[in-house]
């Protein structure tokens, strides 16, 4: 029997989908697949002790080999702190002796004109390498009062930089800050005026670029090189903020897992065919998936709640019992997306600092909305390097727990000022990009 026909058992909410008339050898092999993290296609393109993307190496929330502080603050393990000029929740990415990070800088006698910039940064001792104006423009809608304009976070592949200004466009740079390529896809309709934020994904020499919006919504692929579109996959969609996740299905195939109001779907990472889709998510989703081998998870949160398992080898209309493993209806995150690091999966209710952490094999609880010191209010989400989870709410406290079943805090610490972005953890260092400044926390 494959993983794809587990047999269903419905109970209410939340509803769970068990695993009981399967072969105890499957059983085994099936928790060891959800145990190991997949090598998403930037895993491979990178190294492991950088943080090319907003959501690491895996794209799945975490560092495997990061050892950063759990305990830091202005007088405690803080490296540097460098001013970033203008505004932006975009996160800092890093790949060797440099940090990546864009802001949309106002223009000075401009009325309304922004100035969207890509900075580089020394890794070591946070100076300017150099700054890159990608565009100056005046941006066609509004935005919301807590989102500014450069909210979609940069990524890398090691020989160039790509930052995405949404309707402004995505920017490709040398490592040197040389502009090699852009593309302009159009002016985004967000719903409510809500402003922009999803952010491109690396794999395989493509960068994929999410354009979900109040018109014509569609996911790209761009030749990483030159920008030219390898392929352009339609969808029914509005307005959604999710980022693009690259997964390895069990026998090796590659996906695109892409979260989305209507349904969570599947695409071929070489053609971008829909491969299979899942209704039940909620309105305007932000929350990004997560993928261990063959299994991806998807949330939303906002006026509902679900977080489900999807087999990456179903095909067409998922259902429980047909590819779909287990759901849950309560609890659920919205802006921050979940993280899932070893055999759990973590992730905040809705927009608060409430913690559920869930066993990625089951969807079962280890502990639920628990109230973690110092987090109330948050957009960033929680990553995991060095054996911890660190949890960030937005006045700029970092919540330090252990990465366990059992809920144990090791640290609180306040950085400040405000923190909307996700910290980036690489080598024995944690990046946080604050209100107006990037800081660089380490170990001594």
């Amino acid at each position: 029997m494959s993983v794809g026909e587990l047999i269903s058992e419905s109970g209410g909410s939340p509803r769970r989908h068990v695993w009981g008339r399967l072969p105890r050898r499957s059983l085994t092999a099936i928790a060891i697949a959800i145990a190991a993290m997949a090598a998403s296609a930037h895993a491979g393109d990178t190294a492991m002790s950088d943080w090319p993307h907003w959501r690491g190496p895996s794209g799945n929330g975490v560092s495997p080999d990061a050892t950063p502080p759990v305990e830091f603050g202005p007088d405690k393990n803080l490296r540097w702190k460098t001013a970033i000029p203008g505004r932006g929740s975009s996160s800092p990415v890093v790949l060797g002796p440099d940090v990546f990070v864009t802001s949309a800088v106002p223009v000075a006698g401009k009325q309304g004109e922004l100035d969207f910039r890509l900075f580089c940064l020394d890794r070591a001792t946070g100076q300017v390498r150099w700054s890159r104006t990608a565009v100056a423009a005046v941006p066609h809608e509004g935005t919301h009062q807590t989102n500014g304009f450069a909210s979609a976070s940069p990524c890398t592949d090691g020989e160039r930089v790509y930052a995405h200004f949404g309707s402004r466009g995505l920017h490709c740079f040398s490592r040197d800050g040389e502009p090699l390529w852009q593309r302009d896809f159009g002016d985004m309709r967000i719903r409510n005026g809500f402003g922009e934020g999803s952010s491109p994904t690396l794999a395989s020499g493509m960068i994929l670029v999410p354009w979900d919006h109040e018109g014509p919504s569609a996911l790209y692929a761009l030749d990483a090189k030159t920008g030219r579109t390898l392929w352009e996959a339609p969808r029914d969609e509005p307005t959604c903020w999710a980022t693009p996740l690259v997964a390895t299905g069990r026998a090796g195939e590659r996906q695109v897992v892409m979260n989305g109001q209507r349904s969570a779907r599947g695409y071929d990472l070489a053609t971008g065919k829909e491969l299979w889709r899942c209704g039940g998510q909620t309105e305007r989703p932000c929350a990004s998936a997560v993928a261990a081998d063959g299994v991806a998870i998807v949330a939303s949160g906002f006026r509902g709640a679900f977080i489900g398992a999807f087999d990456l080898a179903g095909r067409g209309e998922l259902a429980p019992g047909r590819g779909v493993f287990w759901t849950r209806s309560s609890n659920t995150p919205d802006v921050a997306s979940p993280l899932l690091s070893g055999d759990r999966i973590t992730y905040y209710k809705e927009k608060t600092g409430l913690l559920t952490c869930v066993d990625a094999r089951t969807g079962m609880p280890h502990y639920e909305a628990a109230r973690i010191p110092g987090v109330g209010r948050t957009y960033a989400s929680p990553v995991a390097a060095g054996g911890h989870v660190y949890l960030t709410d937005r006045g700029g406290t970092i919540t330090v727990i252990r990465d366990a079943p059992t809920l144990e805090v090791v640290a609180t610490n306040d950085i400040g000022e405000g923190v909307d972005a996700t910290p980036a953890p690489a080598g024995r260092e944690l990046f946080i990009r604050g209100e107006g400044h990037l800081f660089c926390v380490a170990r001594p």
